[in-house]
């Protein structure tokens, strides 16, 4: 049976027409908005990019149309994210951003219909922000096992005491989905943990700050819970879930970091292409030069390899495979993928390239987030190896651990 990379016509339509609204729409007015240099006009600009979203039928992409969305799997998502991903603002627009995407397909199928309705209804309709808090500044976020802070269960109120930070979108989210150890002797320790939803404005709930990364300030907060009391149904996913369901949302959210990467990467070696182009040197323009062809060559074998990787594991994810290896995977491969093209590009635009006259240093240092954001290269090359380990000593091969046997 011969193997068939055609898409499907219900991707390609979607894809073309994502494409064509960040071509027409959404870069335009981005472009604009930073010519202009007026901070107060970039809210109102997003907001009237999101209606006509949501007046062209690209509205919330990945969840179901019972709740206004287009239903698409994990495969049609991965090229609308890479349309995204060519934008600053495109998912944001079309309400497939991060945290709020993991979010939505977390409460779609962890959540109570109660919890469906008072959370996951007015995030899909763009009424509200949301943030995910599970990392802490005293503990390894690798290690979600070691997390301090504390849910007790005081006469049917659950009372949270403890910090979190890098809690993207905190400020100015309605609520949170705060992760919290509930069983500090759970055995196994993965079950000592539990999910809540907690609203922004409960009493001790406080945004401390917002971290200044090397990338300036994006609403990584830093977050205090002091005696937050949330009623018992507050629970989310069941007690204990807290660390099944961190990692059932971090393993299709970290593949769709990895679709908007790839986006992130293709702009970045189209801006190294044309300034190659475009610069005069020694009778020639720079695209002359091996040394330059070499930098677009390995760009661009790089992102193939990415491509690839990242429709398998959608593929996977799709048909209800076991797809934890591969996204694992496409995460340090995509993330590192990113970082090298954008240095690329960087170098071949010289002084120009380091200068704030053109957006790759923004975007190198965002780049550099990638390596430690929903796991860190580390985290992820220990399991990958892990896993060919165990591959190797169940079956003598290591097949089923290098791509689910494709060869």
């Amino acid at each position: 049976m011969a193997i068939d990379f055609t898409l499907p016509a219900d991707v390609l339509e979607v894809r073309d027409r994502v494409r064509d609204f960040m071509t027409h729409e959404v870069a335009p007015t981005e472009d604009r908005l930073r010519e202009d240099g007026d901070p107060r006009a970039w809210r109102p600009a997003l907001s009237e990019l999101r209606e006509k979203a949501r007046a062209n039928g690209l509205w919330a992409p990945h969840m179901p149309r019972s709740y206004g969305g287009m239903e698409l799997g994990p495969l049609a998502m991965a090229f609308v994210s890479a349309e995204c991903g060519r934008t600053q603002y495109g998912a944001y627009i079309l309400n497939c951003h991060a945290p709020d995407e993991g979010n939505m397909h977390t409460l779609l199928h962890w959540g109570s219909d109660d919890q469906r309705e008072r959370y996951l209804k007015p995030l899909v309709d763009g009424e509200c922000r949301s943030c995910f808090a599970m990392t802490e500044p005293e503990v390894a976020g690798s290690d979600p096992t070691g997390i301090q802070t504390r849910a007790i269960l005081e006469d049917g109120v659950w009372v949270i005491n403890g910090r979190k930070w890098f809690t993207s979108g905190a400020r100015g989210a309605r609520f949170a989905i705060v992760i919290a150890r509930t069983d500090p002797d759970a055995d196994p320790p993965q079950a000592r943990n539990s999910a809540f939803l907690v609203d922004c404005d409960t009493p001790g709930f406080e945004v401390v700050r917002d971290i200044k990364t090397m990338a300036g300030r994006g609403n990584h907060a830093e977050i205090s819970l002091t005696d937050v009391r949330v009623p018992e149904d507050a629970l989310f996913g069941g007690l204990g879930n807290g660390h099944r369901l961190g990692q059932a949302r971090l393993g299709p959210a970290r593949l769709a970091h990895c679709m908007r990467w790839i986006g992130n990467a293709e702009r970045a070696l189209e801006m190294m292409v044309d300034r190659a182009l475009r610069r005069p040197l020694h009778g020639g323009v720079l695209a002359d030069k091996q040394g330059i062809q070499w930098k677009m060559s390995e760009s661009a074998m790089e992102l193939y390899q990415a491509k690839l990787m990242v429709i398998h594991a959608a593929y996977l994810i799709e048909n209800g495979m076991e797809f934890r290896q591969e996204v694992a995977m496409c995460k340090h491969h995509v993330a590192n993928t990113l970082w090298r093209v954008v240095d690329r590009a960087l170098q071949v635009h010289g002084a120009l390239g380091y200068s704030q006259d053109v957006d790759l240093g923004d975007m190198l240092r965002h780049a550099r987030a990638a390596r430690l954001v929903d796991g860190a290269d580390e985290v992820h090359l220990t399991r990958i190896a892990e896993n060919v380990i165990e591959a190797f000593q169940e079956t003598g091969t290591t097949r089923g651990a290098t791509g689910a046997d494709l060869l």
